[in-house]
């Protein structure tokens, strides 16, 4: 992706952060019989757990203190816990768009993804992603890997064999070259839950570099709900549109199971100040369902040669 509470302390799931194709065809049969809308539908808040305004983040430095502190603390920390102990996952992501002034449909897709290992400073198990379309349609059966500093850092691509463009057979494309960026926000290098924490840090870090404190409202919920399974959620508001803001709310849905983050949404100012965004507001969301960590992939699962594949 490229671009409260004063004394009683975080909520259990936060804590937690702060302290501490037999597989693709039945994906692909579960997947197929889901409705067309998106999880958006099945998000699920509460109230705020606590807010934390400008004050609260450390009252004898208050000159110093930003209410995106404790939500970076929370990032810093969950993404040293990630790259220690997840080292694959298998899901549906699902995730919508805005190019332009278009909001793009829905997309499902069947993912396995690999988190790059490294060793005495050398990397032993590279970045690797395998993705099949569930859904729109006219995407489903498309088939993709990248293995980062593999194939010239090239990423493997097909369309449905019995479509138009999938007479074209497999191509090797750049990630970020027009052909692949079509229809996509960011490069498929982009993808997956480390990038995802990566990029929030970067948000909240210029967060703090260029806007006001007052300018800059972070709330944490507990008891919110991703496709039923109970999440904490931060979320992050700039009522006052700047240039240097990337959206008006962004809310990142925190697995208080898995402790990692399983879906981010991002809206723009609406028309109608205060007004709750929607799809008109909407900039980009992805969502991660059914999340299995630490399935074993092995490089069979990244490569076009596997018989379960089609390339």
């Amino acid at each position: 992706m490229r671009r409260t509470n004063r004394t009683r302390g975080l909520c259990p799931s936060v804590t937690r952060w702060l302290v501490g194709l037999g597989v693709l065809a039945s994906a692909v049969a579960a997947w197929a019989q889901q409705p067309s809308q998106g999880p958006a539908s099945s998000e699920q808040l509460t109230e705020p757990l606590y807010r934390v305004s400008k004050a609260d983040v450390d009252p004898n430095a208050v000159a110093k203190a930003h209410p995106m502190d404790p939500a970076l603390v929370v990032a810093y920390d969950g993404l040293r816990k990630l790259r220690a102990n997840v080292r694959d996952y298998r899901c549906v992501m699902v995730k919508r768009e805005r190019i332009g002034d278009t909001l793009n449909d829905y997309e499902y897709m069947f993912a396995k993804i690999r988190n790059e290992q490294v060793e005495n400073g050398q990397v032993v198990t590279p970045f690797s992603v395998y993705l099949y379309f569930l859904k729109p349609e006219d995407m489903k059966g498309r088939e993709v890997i990248f293995v980062r500093g593999q194939n010239g850092g090239k990423m493997i691509a097909h369309e449905r064999r019995d479509s138009f463009k999938g007479k074209f057979g497999s191509i090797w494309l750049r990630p970020d070259g027009s052909i692949a960026m079509q229809g996509n926000r960011y490069p498929i290098t982009e993808i997956g839950l480390e990038t995802l924490v990566i990029r929030l840090i970067e948000k909240g870090t210029l967060d703090k570099q260029n806007g006001s404190p007052e300018e800059c409202l972070v709330e944490f919920r507990k008891g919110a709900k991703i496709n039923g399974r109970q999440c904490t959620m931060l979320e992050v508001k700039h009522p006052q549109p700047r240039p240097y803001y990337d959206f008006y709310v962004a809310r990142i849905f925190i697995d208080d199971e898995f402790n990692v983050p399983v879906r981010y949404a991002a809206y723009t100012w609406p028309a109608t100040p205060g007004s709750e965004p929607g799809n008109d507001e909407l900039i980009e969301e992805y969502t991660y369902l059914k999340l299995e960590l630490n399935v074993g992939l092995t490089d069979k699962d990244f490569d076009p040669a596997n018989p379960d594949y089609k390339f």
